[in-house]
């Protein structure tokens, strides 16, 4: 089942703060051990608050708004989705996500909409 880890309230270090590389180092070490693993399917950082946009529709209407769609104290700062055999393997992963050390991370699995084809015409052609 694919899980997705969303990562709240990290510190996102500058490359030239004092333990920046070995941040990086850690984060590329958790990414590797879910490769091994073969659970790996994305990951990645999101960019702050401030860029997110949001949009609804109402009486067939866009309504497009700057910013997140709801005000809150914690911020989002990433993801991964990982393919994992159950959600004790996924507590596992999260656990050993060193952002988890400064944040949290919450673990939803995904769901799947039936009947919709996520995948598209090209990716399951192969291109």
């Amino acid at each position: 089942m694919k899980y997705l880890l969303l990562i709240y309230n990290c510190e996102r270090p500058e490359p030239a703060d004092p333990g920046f590389a070995e941040a990086v180092a850690r984060v590329n070490a958790f990414a590797d051990e879910c490769r091994r693993r073969g659970v790996f399917v994305a990951g990645d950082p999101v960019l702050d608050e401030h860029t997110a946009t949001t949009v609804s529709v109402r009486e067939g209407r866009p309504i497009i708004t700057d910013g997140p769609f709801v005000e809150t104290h914690e911020h989002l700062g990433g993801y991964y989705v990982l393919d994992c055999r159950d959600l004790d393997e996924a507590l596992e992963l999260a656990a050993l996500c060193p952002l988890a050390e400064q944040g949290s991370i919450e673990i939803r699995p995904l769901a799947g909409a039936r009947g919709a084809d996520h995948a598209g015409q090209a990716e399951r052609r192969g291109g």
